[in-house]
């Protein structure tokens, strides 16, 4: 994971479910371009067509809350999605996405959809042109778990160092 990632944006509003970032239908499945093709259908069915690697998710308030499928998080991040920035997250969605390895952050930003971001995680920042919104940090294990890729490869590079 890079700490910095600039994206093009989406920008969705409050209270954003994991209902609509992958409707049940497709649980069944572990094919994650499934998800890919299925990301955010329930508020935007154009989205998995038009989203490219790289960009950026903006949300409102209580991003991902709803149920606690894992899959949400996953559909965002196998469709490309770099990034997803909020005012602040569902709490089990915030968890999920630093498991799977998806970067996020929680920021109060102002921006227009297609607009380019930058985001630095490290650093809590979000430049949106040219003016700097303060977001928050992530704790460091939180960052040594995105750094490895999620939860799973963080386990396996520990592994590793213990060897």
């Amino acid at each position: 994971m890079e700490s910095k990632i600039k994206g093009k944006t989406w920008v969705f509003g409050d209270d954003v479910d994991t209902d609509v970032i992958i409707p049940g239908k497709y649980l069944r499945t572990t094919d994650m371009q499934v998800f890919a093709d299925h990301v955010m259908e329930g508020i935007d069915p154009d989205f998995s067509k038009n989203v490219r690697k790289g960009d950026v998710v903006v949300g409102g308030s209580n991003f991902g809350c709803g149920s606690s499928r894992e899959q949400a998080a996953l559909a965002l991040k196998y469709a490309g999605v770099s990034c997803v920035i909020a005012k602040f997250f569902g709490r089990i969605f915030f968890r999920n996405a630093i498991n799977v390895g998806l970067p996020l952050m929680e920021a109060d930003i102002e921006c227009n959809e297609g607009d380019t971001v930058e985001v630095d995680l490290y650093e809590g920042l979000v430049i949106v042109n040219g003016k700097v919104f303060k977001g928050n940090t992530l704790p460091d294990f939180l960052l040594e778990i995105l750094t490895d890729g999620g939860l799973v490869e963080h386990r396996k590079a520990l592994q590793k160092k213990d060897q």
